[in-house]
């Protein structure tokens, strides 16, 4: 890609979900959208609790013990403040908490458009963590509560993205109408199957003690209860000798088991793809997952992927990867040994198309076009295209194939 020599549009992106840790998908997501905004000509800002480097702005925040790293915000006036002093021409939050309230109220005073990104889905966090409490019913409880707080929260914002089908009818449902599928992106051009060259299975087998034909499943993302890793811990022990589940991350829950590693997350992508690539099956058994960035990061390496049917995972994976719908270990254990055993070459090449269709090149531009658009209809859409797209190709025409995704 090349850059434009006059400065395009600024963006500002907020959020509370940035730690010093990489293993976090909103800082990977923002981190490649930073990129692609860059190399288009664009400005870009991020608001988030703490960090140094060139577009950072530290906002400050409570650091929350066992969350992995992560900050919440508590000082909405000086968010706010420092939102104005940036003056960008449009800012999206990424987090429905103090900052999401401080992005709505920067735009309003600053008189630009205001983004909600969904990365997360509330409700169903919040009814998890109530129904282990007091139950059904208090889980219920929590779900509604949490469906009014969102719709009183995004109600205010001009566009509101969410990055599966699923998630989008369910905030349609909730009586958001400003609602669109803006789905994240992988770059194919690091993850990708030549990746798994450099022998880096038969080095880790042999730094972990392990012997040369033990089959490696990979895990990659954070450590915490929604992921269920208990679950795939008990599974890859259903599998037998000679089976190792990495799990690649932090978080406040970190795996445990005889038959499972846990490795520090991999800063460097190039790295992270060549484990990705070098793995013999990825597996994920996230059931709240709006999206699935690690899974579809697999899916670009050509690795057989085994996910959780439900939600986000369900969505990505459908047709491209095995799906099991069942929180039983013995399920997973046979999903795993067919994708290990049977890796059909049909459904890996399926889920190397479906990658390469959500690479950042495309999804890039559907993001900077929604973006323009709200900036400025009449002639800021030109200037926002990468200039790699295949010839012909436009944000208008990439918009219309992911509304057929």
């Amino acid at each position: 890609m090349t850059s434009h020599a006059s400065p395009g549009p600024h963006v500002l992106d907020a959020t509370m979900f940035w730690s010093t840790s990489p293993a976090g998908g909103v800082r990977r997501v923002l981190s490649a959208k930073r990129q692609q905004l860059l190399t288009a000509g664009w400005r870009h800002s991020l608001l988030v609790p703490e960090g140094e480097g060139p577009g950072l702005l530290p906002c400050g925040g409570l650091r929350l013990p066992g969350s992995g790293g992560y900050r919440f915000v508590l000082d909405r006036a000086h968010a706010v403040a420092l939102m104005r002093q940036a003056r960008p021409d449009l800012i999206e939050a990424a987090d429905p908490y103090v900052l999401g309230w401080a992005s709505l109220e920067a735009s309003q005073q600053l008189g630009v458009p205001a983004v909600a990104f969904c990365h997360s889905h509330l409700p169903a966090l919040l009814e998890r963590w109530a129904g282990q409490l007091g139950g059904r019913r208090a889980g219920e409880w929590a779900r509604e509560r949490a469906q009014r707080y969102l719709v009183r929260l995004y109600g205010g914002f001009d566009l509101v993205l969410a990055p599966s089908r699923t998630l989008e009818h369910q905030l349609r449902h909730c009586g958001l109408d400003q609602v669109q599928y803006q789905p994240l992106g992988v770059d194919c051009g690091i993850f990708r199957p030549a990746a798994s060259k450099g022998g880096w299975a038969r080095w880790i087998k042999r730094e972990l003690g392990l012997p040369p034909g033990t089959r490696l499943l990979l895990y990659c993302g954070r450590f915490a209860p929604e992921k269920r890793l208990p679950l795939l811990a008990r599974a890859v022990r259903a599998l037998g000798p000679g089976h190792v589940l990495l799990c690649v991350g932090s978080g406040p829950c970190p795996p445990s088991g005889s038959q499972l590693r846990v490795l520090p997350p991999v800063h460097d992508t190039a790295e992270l793809a060549r484990v990705m690539a070098s793995c013999d099956a990825f597996v994920h058994a996230g059931d709240q997952e709006t999206f699935g960035l690690a899974a579809l990061e697999a899916m670009a390496c050509r690795t057989p992927v085994v996910l959780s049917s439900r939600a986000g995972l369900g969505e990505l994976g459908a047709d491209a990867a095995l799906a099991v719908d069942s929180a039983c270990p013995a399920d997973w254990a046979a999903a795993m040994r067919q994708a290990l055993d049977e890796p059909e070459a049909p459904r890996l090449d399926r889920a190397l198309c479906r990658a390469r269709t959500l690479d950042w090149s495309r999804v890039g531009a559907l993001m900077m076009s929604r973006y323009a658009a709200l900036i400025n209809p009449a002639d800021a859409l030109q200037r926002c295209v990468p200039q790699d797209l295949p010839s012909g190709q436009s944000a208008s025409v990439a918009a219309y194939s992911f509304r057929r995704l």
